[in-house]
């Protein structure tokens, strides 16, 4: 399928985006930007997550109370944050990768379908061939393995390397790295799966949005 001008154009957007994320994080780490904006980029993704929580819950009363705890503690921890900037993204990075690998992680336990499982059953209405099954719980524990491979050497590097070579691997490689990993698992469906049982990148991003809507379930 031919992408649309539009699509190219978001496509594009993304990837500016991203790029101008990861040199902002990079600048922040090393000390050479504004320590306001390094702060407020390292903990965007952590308001975001938390934000996200609150618009779900149905409670106002705690809602309003996390609300005004958080922006309180914020204000009264702020200098403290601007003199730790390089600690906020290394927490960001680390953390990051950890719930991504706990995500695919935990659903490779007990009795439940992988994550990708349940994707490629989103995709292909719930029916999928035994193949397809094992390829996608393999595929799932690549990903797992990606993740927690990640979060390692970030706290190998963080630990015993100089910050700036923390920080090209952290905020610098990260996106290669995830684009080396999507391209890895390309070839890998490309010989393990037949053409039929290969979905495209806008029926993957449509099963997630819907998975994404459903409450997963717990696994026995």
């Amino acid at each position: 399928m031919t992408a649309t001008p539009a699509q190219l154009l978001r496509g594009l957007a993304v990837v500016v985006f991203l790029v101008l994320w990861a040199l902002l994080a990079h600048f922040g780490t090393s000390g050479e930007s504004s320590a306001d904006l390094s702060v407020l980029l390292a903990l965007a993704p952590i308001v975001a997550a938390l934000g996200l929580m609150l618009w779900r819950n149905t409670h106002p009363l705690l809602t309003g109370s996390v609300i005004v705890t958080s922006l309180g503690g914020l204000a009264w921890w702020w200098p403290t944050l601007r003199e730790n900037i390089p600690l906020l993204f290394f927490i960001q990075h680390l953390g990051a990768n950890l719930a991504l690998g706990t995500l695919f992680g935990r659903s490779l336990l007990g009795g439940g379908e992988a994550l990708i499982t349940q994707l490629a059953k989103a995709v292909h209405h719930g029916e999928i061939s035994e193949r397809k099954r094992l390829y996608t719980r393999k595929a799932t524990l690549a990903w797992t393995l990606f993740f927690l491979g990640n979060a390692l050497i970030s706290c190998i590097l963080w630990l015993l390397a100089p910050q700036s070579v923390w920080s090209v691997f952290a905020n610098l490689l990260s996106m290669p790295l995830l684009a080396a990993m999507f391209v890895a698992e390309h070839i890998w469906r490309a010989h393990a799966l037949p053409p039929e049982e290969r979905p495209s990148i806008a029926q993957v991003a449509r099963a997630y949005r819907m998975h994404g809507k459903q409450t997963p379930p717990a696994n026995p």
